[in-house]
């Protein structure tokens, strides 16, 4: 079979997530006769159907699942291949570190002194985020990041442990549970919790991404959040936190893509462990 070319592939994902060839070629920016031709012609190079078209309308078959499953991670690795390539081929080159605004537990100012004194070190660039800071490391968008475990997915990506963090809870003011002294998780059963675009598990409350909108939620009553307890630290008029006995912690992990070779990635990798051992024993 001849290799699949990645137009082709771009062709596939695009009538696999639309299931219309007309959607799909406006989507494209191209007519429709020539997608779907060019779709006939990769399940004839293939030799598997990738969609059952019908009367009714099209829908992927066992192989289109797979191949759309796959093509997405494929053309992603090349996106990421591609950006990291031009970022580090630029005339002005920089580490771009991935975070959420106060994410860091005091450890950031410590971890950027000690990689200053790397002979490996970038200017650093920062790319705040609340939901997609291990997304901005797959798709070669940042270098490194400052992410916490288990919230965030670190599938693709290494990491290493720098502090562990007790959850509170955010409560607003006028909450039932804003009386007690500490609650449990048993307590929050039944309340609208927010939910992170890239957390592993996704439940049914409103998704939020920035720190602002999450806040903003919790003060209205319609949300309750687990946060970090450095989150104490910055008061928001409306909202009040509570210990939770059982809640499990909160891990910062320093984290980059796996099988990176950069040899910045690895200097600001090692000013993270460092600042975390001193961080620890101060």
């Amino acid at each position: 079979m001849d290799d699949v070319e990645t137009r082709e592939l771009r062709y596939f994902v695009a009538v696999a997530e639309e299931l219309h060839f007309g959607r799909a070629a406006v989507r494209l920016g191209i007519a429709q006769p020539p997608l779907s031709r060019a779709i006939r012609r990769l399940e004839h190079r293939m030799g598997v159907a990738l969609l059952e078209r019908t009367s009714r309308g099209n829908h992927l078959t066992e192989a289109g699942e797979v191949l759309l499953r796959e093509a997405r991670v494929a053309l992603d690795a090349i996106s990421a291949a591609v950006r990291r390539s031009r970022r580090a081929g630029a005339a002005q080159r920089s580490l771009v570190l991935a975070m959420k605004p106060g994410g860091d537990e005091g450890l950031l100012p410590r971890i950027l002194a000690a990689y200053e004194s790397e002979p490996d070190a970038l200017p650093v660039e920062f790319a705040f985020s609340l939901g997609e800071r291990a997304a901005m490391l797959r798709s070669g968008r940042a270098d490194v990041g400052l992410l916490h475990h288990p919230q965030n997915d670190l599938q693709g990506l290494a990491s290493e442990a720098l502090s562990v963090e007790r959850r509170v809870v955010a409560l607003a003011e006028e909450h039932r549970l804003a009386a007690c002294d500490s609650v449990c998780l048993a307590d929050l059963a039944g309340e609208t919790m927010p939910q992170w675009p890239e957390a592993v598990d996704r439940g049914p409350g409103p998704v939020v991404r920035d720190a602002g909108e999450l806040m903003q939620l919790v003060a209205l009553g319609r949300v309750v959040a687990l946060v970090g307890e450095s989150a104490l630290d910055r008061p928001y008029r409306g909202v009040t936190y509570r210990a939770v006995r059982d809640a499990p912690p909160a891990t910062l992990v320093v984290a980059w893509p796996e099988g990176s070779r950069s040899r910045h990635v690895a200097a600001f990798v090692r000013a993270a462990r460092t600042a975390a051992t001193h961080h620890s024993r101060a």
